[in-house]
């Protein structure tokens, strides 16, 4: 039998990199439509004190 620790090791690896771009990923989606919405509640705010 071979010894395949080296591969094992390098299949998580690319399994821990792909987590981390879905995770890099979601949260800047995420960041951008939170800024959408905080833009919004802020025009709002700023045109009922007017």
């Amino acid at each position: 039998m071979r010894d395949q620790r080296g591969t094992t090791a390098v299949e998580y690896g690319l399994i821990a990199g792909l987590v981390f771009l879905v995770i890099v990923t979601s949260v800047t989606a995420f960041g951008n439509r939170t800024t959408g919405v905080m833009n919004n509640v802020a025009t709002a705010i700023d045109e009922a004190i007017k």
